[in-house]
């Protein structure tokens, strides 16, 4: 498929009735090994666990190296690459053209709570960018309205998410990626206030199912740094394992 009609494909999986379960990947192999399961539909890569990897805080690694990385696990793969791309990096519009460039399709792109109209002109730019490409960019748009709204009420932040997501789906956004706990009441609101098949979470430790957020009309569930959280204690039981035993289980299966 081209970049194209991998990004069309990418759209009819968030407008799709059941909610698009992504896995986030932080490096080709991770990539490879959960494109293999016959579940999965696209691949979604996960910025905080791709600046780990490198040693970067979240959010602070260099575009260079990040664009490089996630071409690399567009290339391992022939499933649609949706990329965590921090807040644009300063030009989200170029940003978006080096993301396709390198084989991406879409995106998630923070607005950092930055000022209202700036936000939907950013949103805008990487719209623009995408046509510019010949791609339908897929903009999962991210507002930290919830996780930067400091200490209002949570009704305000809520409403405070609506009206962005509503401006950023008005200028060209697939979706709106809301961060954040939500409750069955939350995520309520926000699906009443964004539309059915409009609004992506997170899924976090005391968050809802997927199969719960799907029946409430969500489009997309993601799991950010999670899976390689989880691929992390992995790695640490192991080694506590092989500090004792000091053999590799028989059962070890080849993924690498």
């Amino acid at each position: 498929m081209t970049s194209a009609d991998k990004a069309r494909t990418l759209i009819d999986l968030y407008e799709a009735p059941q909610i698009l379960r992504v896995v986030n990947v932080w490096d080709a192999v991770s990539a490879k090994a959960v494109a293999a399961l016959e579940q999965t539909t696209a691949i979604a890569t996960a910025g905080h666990s791709i600046a780990a990897t490198f040693g970067y805080p979240d959010g602070q690694i260099p575009r260079e190296l990040m664009i490089d990385f996630v071409g690399r696990i567009a290339a391992s793969v022939d499933l649609p690459v949706t990329a965590d791309l921090d807040d644009g990096y300063g030009d989200a519009a170029e940003t978006t053209r080096l993301a396709i460039g390198a084989g991406v399709v879409g995106a998630n792109i923070e607005d950092r709570l930055k000022p209202f109209a700036e936000s939907v002109a950013q949103v805008e730019s990487i719209v623009r960018a995408g046509e510019a490409e010949g791609v339908p960019f897929v903009l999962n748009a991210r507002t930290d309205a919830i996780v930067r709204g400091g200490d209002k009420p949570l009704a305000d932040k809520l409403a405070d998410a609506v009206q962005r997501g509503r401006a950023y789906l008005d200028a060209g956004a697939t979706a709106v990626f809301v961060p954040g706990l939500l409750d069955a009441d939350a995520t309520r609101f926000l699906v009443d206030g964004l539309g059915a098949g409009k609004l992506s979470v997170i899924g976090f430790p005391g968050a809802l199912a997927a199969a719960e957020y799907e029946a409430l009309g969500v489009a997309r569930i993601s799991y950010g740094p999670m899976p390689q959280r989880r691929a992390l204690m992995a790695l640490q039981d192991t080694a506590t394992d092989l500090y004792g035993s000091g053999t590799i289980p028989a059962d070890t299966r080849a993924l690498n």
